[in-house]
């Protein structure tokens, strides 16, 4: 639901009809990772707040400077807030919006992976770590060396190895990035140098990680995202074709790539049978929630699975202040998923 259409909204009643409810109210949330470390759920979003920048279509009014981690001692218990994790302030390289981050564990050390404008305008993709999974997490020095766009996701394969999932246009840049390099000509256009609708739609990255997961292991690839048909989503397919919010999991041997389609405001998903892809376009998993961006993460805690999510319920239709929310997904036997509805009839 884009914000043209909030003013004949009656927040009460959506919030009644909402399949749930945000899972803290003392801070706005988005795009929220979960996962599912040591019996418990670790939910690593962005932090929201209301910066006083201008809406644009390049997201200057997301203007995120800090993460917090949320934990859950069970999917019925209450969601704590354990405060700040890392501010933008002490990490050497970042200029400014902290956007959607993810986590990841190995052999007991917690990774914060996220993106972030550097001093020069670029948005990069850094790493912090600790020793708890609630932080406080110190930045590397660098970004990682090759990274660019936004909304990392960490995923763990079952033989140990990790991949990045990354990218994301209009003000994530990743159509600036078609050359190999940042093409920096008209700054002010978030939608400059995007393919023609006819044209292939711009595809999101994977890349390994090294052993010390602080640097990709090879150059980033492509990941290819099919019709039943084994083509490309053209660029013009905006109800199916990647916009941002990569996400991975594994369900039955199956790779689940999923992601949002921006302006379009769809959670979709696609399968394929390797980490790298290609991914064949399944369906949708969300429908739109209110507030222009749609972002989430799948986690399986204990033997189901859960969509995190956000809206903008909360702040009564605030396209950047968000609130994070969780529902049960449904895997069928044929291995799709059932579309969820955000808010009952």
């Amino acid at each position: 639901m884009p914000e043209e259409s909030i003013e004949n909204i009656n927040f009460d009643d959506l919030n009644k009809r909402a399949i749930s409810q945000p899972l803290v109210t003392n801070i706005y949330t988005a795009d929220p990772s979960a996962h599912f470390f040591n019996g418990k759920i670790y939910i690593y979003p962005s932090h929201d707040v209301d910066a006083g920048e201008a809406f644009d279509d390049l997201g200057s009014h997301f203007a995120m400077e800090d993460y917090h981690v949320i934990s859950m001692d069970s999917i019925d218990s209450e969601a704590v807030d354990h405060g700040v994790a890392l501010h933008v302030d002490d990490v050497p390289w970042a200029k400014e919006q902290m956007w959607a981050p993810d986590a990841n564990e190995k052999d007991g050390t917690y990774y914060l992976f996220f993106p972030a404008k550097a001093h020069d305008g670029i948005f990069r993709i850094g790493v912090a770590t600790s020793n708890s999974p609630i932080g406080p997490f110190k930045a590397q020095q660098e970004a990682i060396k090759g990274s660019f766009s936004i909304d990392p996701a960490v995923f763990k394969d079952d033989d140990g190895s990790y991949y990045m999932y990354f990218g994301g246009l209009w003000g994530g840049q990743l159509q600036r990035w078609r050359s190999g390099e940042f093409n920096a000509a008209q700054p002010d256009s978030p939608t400059a140098f995007l393919p023609e609708d006819n044209e292939p739609a711009l595809l999101p990255y994977v890349a390994k990680m090294t052993d010390d997961l602080l640097e990709f292991s090879e150059k980033p690839k492509a990941i290819e995202i099919l019709d039943k048909n084994g083509n490309l989503l053209l660029a013009g397919d905006n109800n199916r074709r990647f916009f941002e919010a990569a996400w991975l999991h594994k369900y039955n041997g199956k790779y689940y790539f999923s992601y949002s389609t921006g302006d379009t405001h769809f959670i979709c998903y696609a399968i394929g049978d390797s980490p790298y892809g290609p991914f064949t376009y399944g369906g949708r998993i969300l429908n739109p929630v209110v507030g222009w961006t749609s972002h989430h993460s799948v986690c399986k805690v204990d033997k189901k699975w859960y969509l995190f999510y956000h809206d903008s319920s909360l702040s009564k239709g605030v396209t950047h202040l968000r609130s994070v929310k969780v529902a049960e997904i449904t895997h069928r036997e044929d291995g799709s998923i059932e579309t969820l509805t955000p808010y009952k009839d």
